[in-house]
């Protein structure tokens, strides 16, 4: 049992304590969370992914993601914006993906918002409410990393008063950390501030 604080992996090597629940985590972990992640598609696809998380594991989520991939067209803002009713009937049916009506409903609601913005809005959104590293205690174990910030706070005011759906402050937050607004790796962990 686990303290909160790094656990060696396979490897040998540090690492958040969650990272080495299961293989797929540590992939993730290693290769993805808290890398920076730019771009209005690659960011409406982890919005719509951390949305659709709420209440779930994120293994649950991790282990879907090509089916949710191909459900939601790659998670191309203008293609996603043009479902139909047969495509929402398509997906409250699709076995590969979480078959949420307000998840789904949610995501295709996003869509059709983001449609109508200017290409780089979405990302410079997000990343306006990036705090600044400097500011940030480095976490040394799991109690130390919040559901919550001020900034996160902020960005799902900023969201959601542009129209966007199921983005609240913890969404907001998790966000923040897949995409690399923050670093939450743990102060000894081998991915800490890995470029």
């Amino acid at each position: 049992m686990s303290d909160g604080t790094p656990l060696a992996g396979p490897d040998g090597a540090l690492r958040c304590p969650w990272a080495l629940s299961a293989a797929d985590y540590m992939t993730y972990h290693d290769e993805e969370w808290g890398r920076p992640v730019h771009g209005d598609q690659a960011l409406f696809e982890r919005l719509s992914l951390e949305a659709f998380q709420s209440g779930l594991s994120w293994i649950t989520i991790l282990r879907r993601r090509p089916g949710f991939r191909t459900a939601f067209a790659g998670f191309a803002i203008d293609a996603v914006a043009a479902f139909t009713d047969e495509d929402r009937t398509r997906l409250l049916a699709d076995t590969g993906i979480i078959r949420n009506r307000a998840k789904i409903d949610a995501t295709l609601a996003n869509a059709r918002v983001l449609a109508g913005w200017s290409p780089g809005d979405l990302d410079e959104l997000i990343w306006s409410h990036a705090p600044d590293p400097e500011t940030r205690p480095v976490p040394k174990s799991l109690a130390d990393v919040p559901a919550i910030t001020p900034e996160s706070t902020a960005l799902s005011k900023a969201l959601k008063k542009r129209g966007l759906r199921f983005v609240g402050p913890t969404t907001a937050y998790a966000l923040m950390q897949a995409c690399g607004l923050v670093d939450d790796h743990l102060a000894a962990c081998v991915s800490r501030s890995t470029p």
